[in-house]
């Protein structure tokens, strides 16, 4: 395995746990401007409708959230994955599983995403993420 994927593999790691507040933790939130370029996007698909991010669009919501309650013992976590690298270019697909407490109640889920990054002087960065949630 190359160097580059292992870092690429490391960011999508890293990404997926920035999330996370299983067990009363906070989340990492702030970390994600580490992963991606400041002018990252991020886009949401359901059905025929989109919502285009940019990070700190992405992340606030986010944020409140995951911290205030509504959304608790979230995690979401890679199950499968390609990734092509084209010199210092790549992207890659992600199929993940999501589980947590929205207001309450147990939910579980999956999906796709797909990543882009860039190689860039700072190494490796995710310049644009794209999910659809399943069902």
């Amino acid at each position: 395995m190359s160097a580059d994927k292992v870092h690429i593999d490391h960011l999508v790691e890293h990404f997926f746990d920035v999330f996370t507040n299983v067990g009363g933790r906070q989340p990492n939130l702030d970390a994600i401007h580490h992963l991606c370029l400041l002018q990252a996007i991020i886009v949401k698909k359901i059905g025929n409708e989109e919502t285009v991010y940019d990070l700190e669009g992405f992340i606030e919501p986010r944020r409140t959230i995951l911290t205030d309650g509504t959304l608790t013992e979230f995690k979401e976590w890679e199950v499968s994955e390609e990734t092509k690298i084209i010199g210092q270019l790549a992207q890659r697909h992600s199929a993940y599983k999501k589980s947590g407490r929205m207001n309450g109640q147990n939910f579980e889920g999956a999906g796709n995403k797909m990543f882009q990054f860039i190689k860039t002087t700072d190494g490796w960065r995710i310049c644009s993420v794209i999910w659809e949630d399943e069902g």
